[in-house]
């Protein structure tokens, strides 16, 4: 080989070797050991953590659908864009797996460490704090339709673990007819057929019940339904704010309600209720002619990222009074003074980022910057941030745009739907498989890495001759 040919070989060999580790980049993974004694044999525990972890990690828990698995889930989180923001942010997502519709029904499942599904996550949370020196006050939990109703029960039973949980198509913590009973598994087909409601007062005791030796601060809640859910009927979203406006003694109206929203292909209406510091301790969204999941908006980060706070840094819940939290890293450009009543800190945004803060308002961004953001979303106008310009805001920002949220296998009347088919549609015909769509793509992204690398080689070489 002659010393140019040589050349061009080693160059194009570096520039493979700069590349490469895309390919190993982080995925989901199984996690063994976690387990102990008691537990449903038939829940498994995977992981996801990020290439760069920040420092002492927050958790998300990503809880499936009925017939899920960890990697359908992870499949519409990656759709929905929480993916993306766990890379972004640096936390870890924790995803059980059971192929089945989790027990939300059974006495102990409704127990804390009771030996059911929900003490199998609560132990998956614990042995990853442990194995990951993650952070066991800022830990989260999101999930649809069975995982939807699993992260509310979590909430009640666990309030001292997770800090905050959104659910997608779920139902109130607690809630099953009464011609049901404790012995049985899954979920409540009363419930899920909109028949069982009770006042406020009720569903708060019922809520208090599940962990009566709790006086802490409870988590805060978001809620996402469609109004023309045929499988989880809407009722379950109208008695779950019943429920949890009573836990965390929140007024019955809303402080803010924005009807402006575009929901996936729909309309959407956001109906928000501020604690005392100011937070938002429950936030409801309603899908106007959505269907199940809604399938058109599942996990969306847009939403669900600044609700949790999990684009801030800190070691306790941004959303708590004299917090201080502090905001995940991104590239910077335009910059804000401020941050959040009793946070003390400021608040960054990416150049070109915007930030809304106001009533209903939403909170976005590409890979911005939120310093010192336990910003609550107040009353008041809209403020943007661009390159080189200020703000007095202090408003939060999410990671990463909506995406093309998967859509969730449905149950009906208490029967189970068969997981995705092998060409990754459900039984409705909705393409399911975005984990598929999205490996595809990093091979066409890295295709194209390498086609250039060798072009750039030649040239290099003909240059080299000439």
């Amino acid at each position: 080989m002659s010393r140019r040919h040589a050349s061009g070989a080693y160059s194009l060999a570096a520039l493979v070797l700069t590349v490469a580790p895309l390919a190993n980049a982080a995925s989901l993974q199984p996690v063994s050991n976690w387990s102990v004694s008691g537990l449903p044999a038939d829940v498994t525990m995977y992981a996801y953590v990020p290439d760069k972890v920040a420092q002492t990690p927050p958790i998300l828990t990503l809880i499936h659908y009925c017939g899920g698995t960890a990697s359908s889930v992870f499949g519409q989180a990656q759709g929905g864009g929480l993916v993306k923001a766990a890379d972004q942010y640096g936390f870890i997502i924790v995803v059980p797996s059971s192929g089945r519709c989790w027990d939300i029904v059974s006495d102990k499942t409704r127990k804390r460490d009771g030996g059911g599904d929900s003490q199998a996550i609560r132990q998956m949370v614990k042995y990853a704090v442990e194995k990951y020196k993650a952070n066991p006050d800022r830990v989260y939990a999101t999930g649809d339709s069975s995982g939807g109703m699993m992260t509310e029960l979590l909430l009640a039973v666990y309030p001292d673990v997770f800090k905050a949980g959104s659910a997608f198509a779920g139902m109130p913590a607690g809630c099953r007819g009464s011609n049901e009973t404790g012995s049985g598994g899954g979920y409540s087909n009363a419930c899920a057929g909109g028949s069982v409601s009770h006042t406020p007062q009720e569903w708060g005791d019922l809520a208090r019940s599940l962990d009566p030796g709790f006086s802490g601060r409870r988590p805060r809640v978001q809620l996402f339904h469609g109004d023309a859910d045929s499988t989880i009927k809407y009722p379950n979203f109208t008695e779950a704010i019943k429920e949890w406006t009573n836990v965390l003694s929140l007024g019955t109206s809303p402080t803010s309600t924005d009807s402006s929203l575009t929901l996936g292909m729909h309309q959407g209406k956001r109906q928000t209720w501020q604690g005392s510091c100011g937070f938002a301790e429950l936030d409801a969204f309603t899908s106007i002619g959505g269907d199940h999941g809604p399938s058109d908006t599942l996990f969306v980060a847009q939403y669900v990222i600044p609700f949790l706070g999990l684009d801030k840094t800190g070691m306790v819940d941004p959303a708590q009074c004299n917090s201080g939290g502090a905001g995940g890293a991104g590239s910077g450009g335009a910059s804000g003074n401020g941050g959040a009543a009793n946070s003390g800190g400021t608040a960054n945004a990416s150049a070109g980022a915007t930030s809304v803060a106001g009533s209903g308002g939403f909170m976005t961004s590409s890979g911005g910057n939120s310093v010192g953001g336990s910003a609550p979303v107040a009353s008041g106008g809209a403020g943007n941030v661009t390159s080189g310009a200020n703000t007095n805001g202090g408003a939060r920002n999410a990671a990463g745009a909506q995406g093309l949220a998967g859509s969730s296998v449905a149950t009906a009347g208490g029967a189970q739907v068969p997981p995705p088919n092998s060409d990754g549609s459900d039984s409705s015909g909705c393409s399911c498989n975005l984990a598929s769509a999205h490996a595809a793509s990093a091979g066409r992204g890295m295709f194209a890495i390498l086609a250039a690398a060798l072009a750039l080689c030649l040239r290099r070489r003909r240059s080299n001759a000439a």
